[in-house]
């Protein structure tokens, strides 16, 4: 994968262990700011997300079912309530009512937080653009949302409306491998239902023309238009990190890819920052958190 980051050992908890850390650096560096600061967990699950072996996903997304993703996908809400100094608020976005019937027992959990803790039961492309559709630049709210999603759930037009609050630091587990990699068929042959999902994460067709060669060859019976898969995973990756420099005031150049057991990449740990006067030192602790720091 070139020059992007990588590492080995327990991924799983590698990637917690960075979210743990740049949630609490975000809440000390804040503290005596006039914010009110708070958290948004965008697929909550239950807080400790089990995977369900019947998911519609599954056939699509195979690398995502097994011991690994279960570990990949624990924890998230948890680490935001034990986070010191607190968060102001904490909102927990899922669509599935038994998952957010599970959720409510985090508020017995931290009896502390309890009337802080909010239960969104709404898709959470809908739920966080509603929510960001609020005026954001004048209020005197501070963010960080994470994205966690189950295979390729996130719009462009939610990154979008995301950054436009200019208030809100994003954690997006981007799909890699067990999304966009493999809806890039080899041969192009990609079918329209498929496109839409790549033009709707990327917000743009133009990944179309970066990661496929057209070209006329000759065969037996005359000339044909042969069309080539040229990306790998590093330009891929490149190309998502432009995406989003062209709407955040600040993102991390290099994610941190994120590996199976088998060392394949299955997701990437990316970061962006939407307020200008904090881009600098939010790209400053995200950056030294995802080298290891």
């Amino acid at each position: 994968m070139g020059d992007i980051q990588k590492f080995g050992g327990d991924w799983t908890q590698e990637k917690l262990a960075r979210v743990t850390k740049y949630l609490s650096a975000y809440t000390t560096a804040l503290k005596n700011q006039p914010f009110n600061l708070i958290y948004i967990d965008a697929f909550a699950g239950t807080g400790y997300r089990n995977l369900d072996a019947d998911d519609k996903n599954h056939q699509l997304f195979p690398d995502q079912v097994g011991e690994d993703a279960e570990a990949f996908h624990a924890g998230s809400a948890k680490i935001a309530l034990q986070t010191e100094p607190r968060f102001a608020e904490y909102y927990f976005i899922e669509t599935d009512p038994a998952k957010c019937t599970e959720l409510e027992k985090l508020k017995l959990e931290f009896p502390d937080k309890a009337k802080d803790i909010h239960i969104v039961n709404m898709d959470a492309n809908s739920a966080i653009q509603n929510a960001c559709s609020r005026s954001w630049k004048k209020s005197s709210i501070r963010g960080v949302m994470f994205l966690d999603p189950f295979g390729m759930n996130v719009s462009w037009e939610t990154i979008e409306a995301i950054a436009k609050t200019e208030a809100i630091d994003m954690w997006y587990l981007f799909p890699l491998g067990v999304g966009v990699n493999r809806l890039l068929k080899k041969d192009g042959n990609i079918s329209p239902a498929w496109k839409k999902k790549l033009d709707d994460i990327f917000g743009s067709p133009e990944w179309e023309n970066l990661f496929y060669k057209k070209e006329v060859v000759m065969n037996l019976f005359g000339e044909e238009e042969v069309t080539t898969k040229t990306s790998d995973f590093k330009q891929i990756a490149d190309f998502f990190v432009k995406r989003m420099e062209t709407i955040f005031a600040g993102v991390i150049k290099k994610p941190l890819p994120l590996c199976n057991s088998k060392n394949n990449p299955l997701y990437l740990l990316c970061f962006a920052c939407g307020n200008k006067r904090g881009a600098g030192i939010a790209l400053n602790i995200a950056g030294n958190i995802l080298k290891g720091a």
